[in-house]
C-alpha cells in the first residue's frame, strides 16, 4: 500500500473522510499525539486499527468527537461535572469516561461497558469528524509499544505501506496524550492518567484522587479501571533507565561511570559535567513534554544500547512525563 502524506486541505479533508466512511484507518494530527483513527461504529474498521499497531485487544481506543452533541448520541449519561470539565478543558487534552450505548461496539473499548472521551483542539481533525458524521476511535499512530508520535514523520516511520494516508498537521503542541479521568461521584474524578490536563488544574473544579497503577506497575492479572495500564508502552529499542539524582554532581557521577559504546543519557540540557553522548528533552516541565517522545525516538536514530534519562518532576505537567518514563523504562528506576 502507498502511504501518502498530505497537508489538512480541504481536498484532503475530504478525501480522508471517504476513507474513513470505507473502512480504511487514516493518520491525524492532534494537540497531543498522531493518532490512527477509523469510525467508532464500525467494528471492522477499528479491528484493521488494532491489527495495524499490533494492539491488545483489550486496550480500548479513546473516541474523539467534534462537538458536545455528538457526546449523546453514543453515551448513557453525562454528568453534570463532565459538563463543567468540558465547558473548561474541551476542545483539549481531557479524555471523560462514560458509560456508553450500544452503538459503540464493545470491541472498541476493550469489551468494557464504558467509552473514552475527548475533543481534540485541532481544528482540521474537528472538521473531518464534521465532514464524516461518525465519531473517531483513534489511538497512537504508532506501532504498539514504541514511542508516541509528535510529527507526520514519525507515523511514517511505523506504518508506511499500512495506511493510506497521514495527515500533517505539524509537529504537536503538547507531546504527551491527554489526561484521562473518570468519576467517583457528583463531586470527584479519579485520574487514571495524567497528560496536560494537570491534577493541580482539574482540582479547581472537581475533587481529585489518584489511581494506585498511574505511577506503580499493576500486579500480574490484576483487575484494572484503564487496561492499557497493563501494558508496556512509548519504549524505543535502547532500554531505557530513569535516574533520580539529589543534585547534578551527583548525577553525573553516576553517568560518567557508566559510559561505553551505544550508552547515552537523555537530560535537561543545562547539566554540566556529564561526559556521556547527550540528548536534551527540555529546560522546564513543558519543553520536556513536548520533546519527550522525540527525544525517545532519537535514542534509536543514534543507534543507543541504554539511555539513562534524568528524572522529570512528578507535579504538574512533569506528572505525564514520569508516567510516560516509567512505562518506556519497564519501571527501572535508580535512586541516588
Amino acid at each position: 500500500m502507498l502511504t501518502l502524506i498530505k497537508k489538512p486541505t480541504a481536498e484532503v479533508l475530504s478525501n480522508a473522510a471517504e476513507l474513513l466512511r470505507q473502512g480504511q484507518p487514516v493518520a491525524i494530527p492532534t494537540e497531543t499525539v498522531y493518532g490512527l483513527a477509523a469510525s467508532a461504529y464500525d467494528i471492522d474498521a477499528c479491528r484493521r486499527v488494532f491489527e495495524i499497531k499490533g494492539r491488545p485487544q483489550d486496550n480500548p481506543l479513546i473516541v474523539h468527537i467534534s462537538d458536545l452533541n455528538m457526546l449523546y448520541g453514543f453515551t448513557k449519561e453525562v454528568p453534570p461535572l463532565a459538563l463543567t470539565l468540558a465547558e473548561r478543558f474541551w476542545s483539549g487534552p481531557l479524555t471523560m469516561i462514560f458509560k456508553r450505548k450500544d452503538i459503540i461496539p464493545a470491541g472498541v473499548c476493550g469489551g468494557l461497558d464504558t467509552v473514552a472521551v475527548r475533543m481534540p483542539d485541532c481544528d482540521p481533525v474537528r472538521q473531518l469528524i464534521r465532514l464524516c458524521g461518525f465519531p473517531l476511535a483513534a489511538p497512537s499512530a504508532n506501532l504498539s509499544g514504541s514511542p508516541s508520535p509528535t510529527t507526520a514523520r514519525h507515523v511514517y516511520d511505523d506504518l508506511n505501506g499500512k495506511i493510506p494516508l497521514i495527515i500533517d498537521g505539524g509537529e504537536c503542541r503538547a507531546g504527551v496524550e491527554s489526561t484521562v479521568i473518570c468519576f467517583t461521584g457528583e463531586k470527584g474524578v479519579r485520574i487514571l492518567r495524567p497528560g496536560a490536563v494537570t491534577a493541580e488544574m482539574l482540582g479547581e473544579y472537581a475533587e481529585v484522587e489518584w489511581d494506585e497503577n498511574v505511577f506503580k506497575q499493576p500486579e500480574k492479572d490484576a483487575r484494572v479501571i484503564s487496561p492499557g495500564m497493563k501494558y508496556k508502552h512509548y519504549s524505543p529499542k535502547a532500554e531505557i533507565i530513569i535516574v533520580k539524582a539529589q543534585s547534578v554532581q551527583a548525577l553525573a557521577e553516576y553517568l560518567n561511570a557508566r559510559r561505553g559504546e551505544g550508552v547515552y543519557a537523555v537530560l535537561y540540557g543545562d547539566e554540566e559535567g556529564i561526559d556521556l553522548p547527550r540528548i536534551d528533552y527540555g529546560v522546564t516541565p513543558t519543553e520536556r513534554a513536548h520533546n519527550l517522545f522525540a527525544a525517545l525516538r532519537k535514542t534509536d536514530e543514534l543507534g543507543a544500547r541504554t539511555a539513562y534519562v534524568r528524572c522529570p518532576e512528578t507535579d504538574g505537567i512533569g506528572a505525564a512525563v514520569y508516567n510516560r518514563l516509567l512505562r518506556a523504562a519497564a519501571f527501572r528506576v535508580v535512586e541516588l
